[in-house]
């Protein structure tokens, strides 16, 4: 199977080595993804900025790549300060509504650029065809 790697248009390429995303079989593999504009300035303005930003990096990442939010399956966080987690969860639940993908939020020290957030995840695309249940 092919390994389809996804550059936004509207995104800068990323410094590192790495894809914004990249699709194997089916499914949509989200690198992390920091407070950044289009033109790949750090937004570090309120934390509720931040995640917003992070989401809708996220949001435009999937979109490009044949998916979108309510397709995420699995999402891991990075958050510089703990007391922020009340705040990103709100946030977070206003932002994906009814979907409740699983997740995971992990306290770690201080992220590039000075950034309180960074997400990362894992979807389907939205037109894969669901595997068959084998009981």
């Amino acid at each position: 199977m092919e390994i389809k790697k996804v550059y936004p248009e509207s995104m800068p390429v990323p410094k590192g080595h790495y894809s914004p995303a990249v699709v194997h079989n089916g499914i949509v593999y989200v690198s992390g993804q920091l407070p950044v504009n289009e033109q790949g300035e750090p937004q570090t303005n309120s934390f509720e900025d931040q995640v917003r930003c992070c989401m809708k990096n996220i949001e435009t990442i999937l979109i490009a790549s044949g998916s979108d939010l309510q397709h995420i399956l699995k999402v891991n966080v990075f958050l510089s300060n703990i007391q922020n987690w009340s705040a990103f969860n709100s946030i977070y639940a206003e932002i994906m509504g009814d979907h409740r993908p699983a997740r995971i939020v992990v306290p770690c020290n201080q992220l590039n650029y000075g950034c309180d957030i960074e997400i990362d995840c894992i979807a389907s695309l939205s037109d894969h065809k669901p595997l068959k249940k084998h009981l």
